[in-house]
């Protein structure tokens, strides 16, 4: 792709209503559409049922997992799931239905940096007035938001507040005056996302944001304004105090235990080690997150290349000129700039964790938006071919996603998840038992029902002998048993039992045991 100056931004906006309007339409509908496919892999479940444990207790603050405290992650995404089963009951709509307006609300944030630069920008002289919508374009469609929009998990929940944050943050950095409303109240709001992300994810919603300012103003070459010093003094009454609304109640009513298995175990244990099974070689991330900017990755990686062309060329072209070395990388727009310490913070952070999972890296592709949509912009401002194609690969891409929901997902789902099997077996309320096997994805569809070990962990039964033992110490002369379907086979040999197949989803398959 041509090389791209400033000389080829358009003075007005090129996208015009009758295409952005319906776009936001289909958005929105197909954000919310399919919600009730089946909760899918072991978090959504879990994450789910401890919600509804919650909600059902009435209790905000400590969240229990079959009755257990469980201190993996922070309040947020029960508190949303909480509302949610209050607005629509219990379902996986209600578990899913946070993450998708939090989803929704990132691309909003996103559209108000743009707005915000592009405001900027027309006052030097530099207007680039699609960029707000290219923003909307580009996050809407890309694969890493769209799918995570969707899950019951805390990787949205974690990415809306980290953009929140920094992008009241640039807003307040791009500011002409200070006065209250330019200056003074977006850098509230950078305060005020960063103790809810603390509420989302824990530790990191702190890390992050600052981290990712701090590196900008090294990029940037310059130190904090006298302004944004005293800012840290009280902001951090405001982060503490938004951060505080949980972290104070669940340690008073915990104690060391919280400590212990929020901070110590999943936080520091996990980073610095594989306790959790999720290895994955350093580079996992430098091809995990390209992925996730699909259909944009070509735009992405050109927008890459653009910027270390410039930074090249202007090294190259000063240096000649002055026969001294460049001081400082101000050659790349403040945007730019931003979105590069935006990408690399959690890039970086979490190439060196011991433990990895695509989710980890979501709160970085905003940035890598920012980076694509920014490129397009100039791109297609003097190419009307390429805009109309890019504009209808945004819908294609979405109309692919919901046609997706609706004649595929349904199907992956019934095949990963063993709500079908357990529906099937009727309105029981048998115990049911896993054999040779661990069923997280029970959690939810199995609650209250599952056999645990006295931490609270589900059991596994590694024979049918153990089964029945316990069955008889427990006065059961019937339960249901949860297995993979190669061993349905080996059920005859066994006298003490009558065992009778229900259903299989492919993969594991529910069982009836009765005492003989």
């Amino acid at each position: 792709m041509a090389e791209i100056t400033k000389d080829t931004y358009s003075s007005r906006s090129s996208i015009g209503r009758a295409v952005f309007l319906p776009f936001i339409a289909l958005v929105i509908f197909t954000y919310f559409f399919g919600l009730t496919i089946p909760l899918l892999g072991p978090d959504e479940p879990r994450y789910a049922q401890v919600a509804r444990e919650m909600f059902e207790r009435g209790d905000w603050v400590t969240p229990t997992l079959g009755g257990f405290p469980w201190f993996e992650k922070p309040a947020l995404l029960y508190w949303v799931e909480i509302i949610s089963y209050k607005l629509f009951g219990v379902s996986e709509f209600s578990a899913r239905f946070g993450s998708a307006v939090f989803g929704l609300a990132t691309i909003l944030f996103l559209w108000i940096l743009g707005s915000k630069w592009t405001t900027k920008s027309a006052e030097d002289n530099e207007p680039n007035n699609d960029l707000p919508k290219w923003l909307v374009l580009v996050s809407a469609s890309t694969l890493g938001l769209l799918v995570f929009a969707r899950g019951a998990s805390f990787d949205m929940i974690l990415t809306f507040p980290i953009t929140a944050a920094l992008v009241s943050f640039f807003v307040a950095s791009i500011a002409r005056t200070r006065s209250f409303r330019a200056y003074y109240l977006p850098l509230g709001s950078f305060y005020f996302f960063v103790g809810i992300s603390l509420i989302a994810k824990g530790l990191v919603g702190i890390v992050f944001p600052f981290a990712i300012v701090a590196f900008y103003f090294v990029l940037l070459w310059r130190f904090p304004s006298k302004e944004l010093i005293f800012s840290f003094f009280w902001g951090a009454v405001i982060w503490i105090g938004i951060a505080a609304v949980w972290y104070v109640p669940v340690y008073l009513q915990n104690g060391y235990r919280f400590i212990d298995e929020f901070i110590i175990q999943h936080h520091f244990q996990r980073y610095t080690s594989n306790r959790y099974q999720h290895p994955q070689p350093f580079y996992f991330f430098l091809w995990v997150l390209p992925l996730m900017t699909l259909p944009w990755l070509p735009f992405f990686f050109a927008a890459i290349w653009s910027l270390v062309r410039t930074l090249v060329s202007r090294r190259k072209s000063i240096q000649t000129q002055t026969n001294k070395p460049l001081p400082r990388t101000f050659s790349l727009s403040h945007l730019q700039l931003f979105a590069i310490a935006w990408l690399l913070v959690p890039l970086i952070f979490f190439s060196f964790s011991g433990s990895k999972l695509p989710g980890y890296i979501l709160p970085a592709v905003p940035a890598a938006v920012i980076l694509t949509a920014e490129f397009i912009s100039r791109f297609t401002s003097s190419r009307p071919i390429w805009r109309e194609l890019l504009i209808a690969g945004a819908f294609t891409t979405v109309i692919a996603v919901s046609l997706l929901i609706q004649f595929v997902a349904p199907t992956i789902a019934d095949a990963d998840s063993v709500r079908s099997l357990i529906a099937a077996t009727g309105p029981s309320t048998d115990k049911i038992f896993c054999l040779h096997t661990l069923s997280h994805n029970a959690e939810f569809y199995g609650a209250g029902r599952l056999i645990r070990n006295s931490d609270g962990t589900q059991r596994r039964f590694n024979s049918v002998q153990e089964i029945v033992d316990e069955m008889k110490r427990a006065g059961l002369s019937e339960s249901l048993v949860l297995m993979p379907i190669a061993y349905i086979k080996e059920m005859p040999v066994y006298n003490m039992i009558e065992a009778t197949p229900i259903k299989d989803n492919g993969e594991l398959a529910i069982v009836r045991f009765t005492l003989k």
